[in-house]
């Protein structure tokens, strides 16, 4: 069954007729958005609950060890809610078994990337009468919107229209980002009602973000020498890397939607003037660059890169800076040879 993320946000009720959830697609957030609802709507109906929690390549090399856990019972929970990351077709056969035998006392969450239509995992979700497949696509500036007009409204907090632009600019298209600036202005306001725009902009650190946002798309223009120059300077300061992996694979999804309508246009700046949301007119030429630059293989592959990537520096959190500069390097290098 079939069912799009804004109507299971209006309508959180549905969410408790299903316990095998898909849900799949670049958007993080919204699929943390939607299994955090999952858990709370359960918790209003549960006592004692069983979390649980696992990698698709941890149910390949542990088979067993995931079985047991979904079918066996609990001492002290009636539920259990387990959640699978990263999950694609190579662990099909176990979730076919889940699927079949339908285990009351769990509901399952799967968490995937992009899957194509082709997808083994997809369509057995989207064709299962009691399974839930939910598609999480990237937002748009009116979700971003509606998620900044709702935490100011609840905080009575006065925006202005300047600010709340900024906001959009500065998360990348990304709901964790955008509420993470948003605590720092809940913090920030404490009985203050209204907030200037300078004071926004100080707050979120606008100008020392905007040297990240560069060395980024420099990487993806192949520009070797100015990237090295970026990146020199954000060596020797602290680097949040699942932050800035999490704005590249934003930045390369985005070229990626790019490039899947750039035959619908008669050049590239047509399609730059006309994609939505828009995009910054001091970003305009990188963009054009990187359009030229990239194949929509290569940005598929290089998405993948990403997500690999990111787990790698939380797997290895003592060599993750190591990682993480390696991998920014190689991908500037790939971009150059492509130029």
């Amino acid at each position: 069954m079939i069912k799009k993320s804004y109507e299971i946000q209006k309508q959180t009720s549905d969410l408790l007729k299903y316990n095998l959830i898909l849900l799949y697609g670049e958007n993080y957030g919204l699929k943390k958005d939607i299994k955090t609802i999952i858990e709370k709507t359960t918790n209003e109906l549960e006592i004692n609950i069983e979390y649980l929690s696992f990698y698709e390549h941890e149910i390949i090399n542990n088979e067993e060890n995931f079985n047991n856990s979904v079918h066996s019972g609990s001492l002290f929970s009636k539920k259990k809610i387990i959640t699978v990351n990263d999950a694609s077709d190579k662990i099909l056969k176990h979730i076919q078994n889940i699927i079949d035998k339908c285990p009351e006392n769990i509901i399952l969450i799967i968490f995937s990337g992009i899957l194509e239509k082709k997808s083994k995992l997809r369509n057995i979700f989207e064709k299962n009468k009691n399974t839930l497949c939910i598609p999480c696509y990237l937002d748009n500036q009116k979700d971003l919107e509606s998620i900044i007009m709702n935490e100011i409204k609840k905080n009575n907090l006065i925006l202005s229209r300047e600010s709340t632009n900024l906001l959009i600019e500065k998360c990348n298209n990304d709901r964790n980002n955008l509420r993470n600036e948003i605590e720092k202005i809940k913090s920030y306001a404490l009985n203050k009602k209204k907030l200037e725009f300078d004071e926004i902009k100080n707050l979120i650190n606008f100008s020392g973000e905007y040297k990240s946002d560069i060395l980024i798309n420099e990487c993806l223009c192949g520009n070797v020498h100015q990237f090295k120059k970026k990146l020199s300077e954000l060596y020797a300061g602290t680097v949040n890397q699942i932050l800035l992996l999490r704005v590249l694979s934003n930045k390369v999804h985005r070229l990626l939607d790019m490039k899947k309508t750039e035959e619908d246009h008669s050049n590239l700046d047509n399609l730059l003037n006309t994609f939505k949301p828009p995009i910054f007119w001091q970003e305009k030429m990188m963009v054009k660059k990187q359009l030229m630059v990239w194949n929509l293989k290569d940005l598929k592959q290089t998405i993948k890169e990403i997500n690999y990537t990111e787990l790698l520096c939380k797997k290895n959190p003592q060599i993750a800076r190591v990682i993480f500069f390696n991998f920014f390097t190689n991908l500037c290098k790939k971009a150059n040879s492509f130029s």
